[in-house]
C-alpha cells in the first residue's frame, strides 16, 4: 500500500458514488451508460472470485465489498428502479466487440493457465475498454451533464493514481505488474481528451459539456 494506490481507490470510490446519487437524486439515468456499468460489474465479479479463498487484509476484504455492492446496486437503479429513463437508443454500443478480444486475450496472455487466473486477467483486460460504451454514448449525443463528466474524470484520476502507484512499487519493490500497467495505461489513453474537454469546459462553469461528433 502507498499514497497513491489509497488516493487512486477513493478516487474510484468516489466516482461511483457521485453516479449513484446522481441517479437517485434525480430519479433519472438519463446519459448513463448500462452497458459501461453491466461491463464494470462484470470486472468486479471475475476478480473478487477469490473473496472468500484468499484474505489479504480488512481493508482489502471490505474494499471488495463495497464495489461489489456498488456495482449491482447501479445497475438495479438502470435497469429496475429508474428503467423508464434509461436511454436505450443511445446506448447502443456494440459490447461483443470488447468482449470477444478481451476473452481471447485472457486465455492467450496470463500469468498462469488457471481459471482463477484467466478470470482475473479478463477482469483486467474488460476494466481498460469498459467506460467505452459510456463515452460512445456522450460522443453519440454530443453532450453529458457535469454530474456526468464528474463521475468520468474521477473514474480517469483513479487510473492515472494507479499508474503513479506502480511507478513508486517499480522504484522502491522492483515489482512490476505487465498485464496490470499496459491495460492501466491504454484505459487512461481513453479519457486523456476527455480530461482536456473537463478542465477548458466543465470547470469554467457550464452545466453541460459538448463534444464533438465524428462525421
Amino acid at each position: 500500500m502507498n499514497v497513491f494506490r489509497l488516493a487512486g481507490d477513493l478516487s474510484h470510490l468516489v466516482a461511483i458514488i457521485i453516479l449513484i446519487l446522481k441517479i437517485s437524486k434525480s430519479r433519472s439515468c438519463a446519459g448513463i451508460s448500462g452497458k459501461s456499468q453491466v461491463l464494470f460489474a462484470l470486472v468486479f465479479t471475475t476478480r473478487y472470485l477469490d473473496l472468500f479463498m484468499v484474505f489479504i487484509s480488512l481493508y482489502n476484504t471490505v474494499m471488495k465489498v463495497v464495489f461489489l455492492g456498488l456495482s449491482y446496486i447501479t445497475i438495479y437503479l438502470i435497469y429496475v428502479r429508474f428503467r423508464n429513463t434509461f436511454d436505450s437508443e443511445n446506448d447502443s454500443f456494440r459490447v461483443e466487440f470488447l468482449l470477444i478480444p478481451v476473452i481471447g486475450l485472457s486465455f492467450l496472455e496470463n500469468y498462469a493457465f488457471t481459471p482463477l487466473e484467466i478470470l482475473w486477467t479478463f477482469s483486467i483486460f474488460l476494466e481498460s475498454v469498459a467506460i467505452m460504451p459510456q463515452l460512445f454514448m456522450i460522443t453519440k449525443t454530443g453532450e453529458a451533464e457535469s454530474i456526468t463528466t464528474h463521475y468520468l474524470f474521477f473514474l480517469g484520476l483513479y487510473r492515472a493514481l494507479y499508474i503513479a502507484n506502480w511507478v513508486w512499487r517499480y522504484h522502491t519493490e522492483d515489482f512490476v505488474d505487465q498485464i496490470a500497467v499496459v491495460s492501466g495505461v491504454v484505459q487512461t489513453i481513453f479519457y486523456c481528451d476527455f480530461f482536456y474537454l473537463y478542465v477548458t469546459k466543465v470547470l469554467r462553469g457550464r452545466e453541460k459539456m459538448t463534444l464533438p461528433i465524428p462525421v
